[in-house]
């Protein structure tokens, strides 16, 4: 937090994971622009006092819950409603979130805007699931609905080897209960690529070097996912669902807890040839007007056939060091220069 007086307006962070908060905090002070932040995890609201003047920025992540914080979501939901009641400017508000925490809601919001998007089948529960698989050619992927960190991500070779999965105890159960089912899409070449958006503006877009098998695409950080396989050797499964390099063919790999990737390793570098002059990205600007996001980092690839499929919509976006130290504007000092001019325009007469 600044120094600012408590009382004067201020953009206020509302997060549940400080660990992500350094970049940012830096941003903001070398904007100058005073800042607080309201941390998800605990607390309370008096719904019949005003909120603090300011210009409050939602970053809930999908991914809160496997950090022990599993009511965040609602915390989130409870605190932006009381916002929006009295009024107060909301970066990536209370339908932003809604979008955030359901991968359903990102597809189905993508497809209606004309995007090609993962063929894709929801299953609530676990009694369809075996029955729906086999609406898909081999082999295919689950993922969980509420996501982020490569939850529920694993690759099938065979209905058999799924239908021992579900009934086994090793079945991730999604935390609200629904499972994606999804089709596997090879692309072109093994990378994908997030487009940096601050103010509903394209910033940059990031090449993200998939050709390890990376567990998290977070430009923050990235995991590989060992497995042994028959022969000893090491399995990767690459959680963006672009690459698998197995040993064991048939074998699936479960999620770990996120690692940090060092600053020099390379996974991620600019994508000079993409600019906002680029059609896809002029798109996915009128796309993020017509659902009111502001901040977001959105992920598609190119694929062996031919397709630009948009897969992922992240509301809390984190910026990558080496990315950030390349670029005339590091994505943490542009959206505390948004934000910041955001604050003036409060100050100014109605």
């Amino acid at each position: 937090m600044t120094n600012e007086s408590q009382n004067a307006p201020a953009v206020y962070i509302l997060h549940e994971n400080p660990e992500w908060l350094p970049a940012l905090r830096t941003g903001f002070e070398a904007e100058n622009v005073p800042y607080r932040e309201l941390e998800l995890t605990s607390g309370s609201i008096d719904l019949g006092a005003e909120p603090p003047k300011g210009v409050f920025w939602s970053r809930l992540s999908a991914s809160s819950h496997t950090r022990g914080n599993d009511h965040a979501k609602e915390y989130a939901r409870a605190i932006l409603r009381w916002l929006e009641a009295h009024g107060r400017r909301v970066v990536n508000g209370s339908p932003v979130l809604e979008l955030e925490v359901s991968k359903v809601a990102q597809y189905a919001a993508l497809g209606a805007a004309g995007f090609d998007v993962p063929k894709t089948v929801a299953v609530f529960g676990k009694d369809a699931l075996s029955e729906r698989a086999r609406e898909f050619e081999l082999p295919f992927i689950t993922k969980h609905n509420q996501g982020g960190k490569g939850l529920g991500v694993r690759r099938f070779e065979s209905y058999e080897e799924f239908d021992a999965y579900v009934a086994s105890d090793e079945f991730e159960e999604p935390v609200d209960g629904i499972t994606l089912l999804q089709e596997y899409v090879v692309t072109a070449e093994p990378f994908i690529t997030r487009a940096e958006f601050v103010g509903g503006k394209f910033l940059y877009a990031v090449r993200v070097d998939t050709s390890a098998g990376s567990f998290e695409l977070c430009p923050a950080e990235a995991c590989a996912v060992p497995a042994d396989g028959a022969d000893g050797a090491a399995s990767t499964i690459d959680l963006a669902n672009l690459t698998v390099a197995a040993a064991e063919i048939g074998g699936f790999v479960a999620a770990s807890a996120a690692c940090e990737v060092p600053a020099d390793s390379g996974l991620f570098r600019i994508r000079p040839e993409i600019s906002a002059a680029t059609p896809l990205i002029g798109n996915l600007e009128a796309f993020l007007a017509a659902q009111g996001i502001e901040v977001a980092g959105i992920e598609f690839f190119e694929t062996a056939d031919g397709r630009v499929i948009v897969y992922d919509i992240n509301t809390n976006t984190n910026y990558n060091p080496d990315v950030e130290a390349t670029v005339e504007l590091p994505g943490a000092r542009a959206v505390a220069r948004v934000l910041g001019q955001e604050l003036e325009q409060l100050h100014q007469p109605a």
